[in-house]
């Protein structure tokens, strides 16, 4: 491998790490990561913006960590690439963060989300 190849290469893992960078990112990875969402399920759970919520959505895209179906008017985005979340943890775990601080992380609930899959949970609790 040459030089160049390696720096090309390292280009690349510096192009990944800084896709997922910020917070609102390690957020959104982590909450998908629970199973697939939409926007307005985002902006339910985490508490940010619609635009700003997309913005990531669409930086996360870009990277190929994130892929997207469409259901009506809603677009679902999951993990294309799950072993992030692996990365993630041990990310934490290097911070000196345990697994117990990084599940109160993703099980934070700030409101309710009004969207069919959201919905269909509600009714499946509600009816149990």
């Amino acid at each position: 491998m040459t030089r160049t190849d390696i720096s090309s290469s390292l280009s690349r893992v510096s192009d990944l790490l800084q896709s997922i960078c910020p917070e609102p990112r390690l957020e959104i990875l982590m909450e998908i990561g629970a199973g697939e969402a939409c926007v307005c399920h985002l902006e339910a759970r985490l508490g940010y913006r619609q635009a700003y919520i997309s913005q990531h959505l669409m930086a996360l895209r870009e990277a190929g960590l994130l892929s997207t179906r469409r259901d009506g008017k809603y677009i679902f985005y999951r993990l294309e690439r799950p072993e992030i979340l692996e990365m993630i943890d041990l990310a934490a775990r290097m911070a000196g963060l345990d697994e117990s601080a990084m599940a109160a992380k993703a099980t934070i609930i700030r409101t309710s989300c009004e969207c069919p899959h959201c919905s269909m949970q509600k009714e499946n609790h509600d009816s149990q």
